[in-house]
């Protein structure tokens, strides 16, 4: 699997080389767990205004929010994903949760995986479910 990142903002107090091999290996792990393949995963870290475009065109949801997933099949049991997070919100959001930017952050990347992976959090028990798997991979992965 090939993971591309893209900062179109920048990402306070992470050093960027170790955090793109955190994203990695917390990707890769997660997309074995469930036992799908991903050609290229793409990361965009980006501002509110970015993201609420987005979220605008391809939804019409005219908010920001801290995270956008793309999923495009290529058949079988593999598939591209595009990944869009908005450092603006999660850092609000880590704020507001009382979590710690990094903690949130890794969050929701791995939020944004799990969607790829078919997860759905529309309801209460996906929520729940999501929820639970997001916490299992923090522990695992996030010191």
């Amino acid at each position: 699997m090939v993971v591309n990142f893209l900062f179109d903002s920048v990402i306070p107090h992470l050093e960027k080389n170790n955090f793109k091999k955190l994203v990695r290996l917390t990707a890769r792990q997660i997309l074995a767990d469930e036992n799908l393949v991903c050609g290229n995963l793409n990361f965009r870290f980006c501002d509110d205004i970015t993201i609420k475009d987005y979220n605008r065109k391809y939804l019409s949801h005219d908010y920001e929010t801290d995270i956008l997933t793309f999923y495009y099949e290529c058949g079988g049991n593999n598939f591209d994903g595009d990944i869009l997070i908005s450092t603006e919100t999660v850092k609000d959001n880590s704020v507001r949760f009382k979590t710690g930017f990094k903690n949130e952050l890794m969050r929701v990347v791995i939020h944004g995986v799990l969607h790829l992976c078919g997860y759905k959090d529309s309801d209460s028990a996906g929520k729940s479910a999501m929820r639970k798997k997001e916490n299992y991979y923090l522990k695992l992965f996030v010191k």
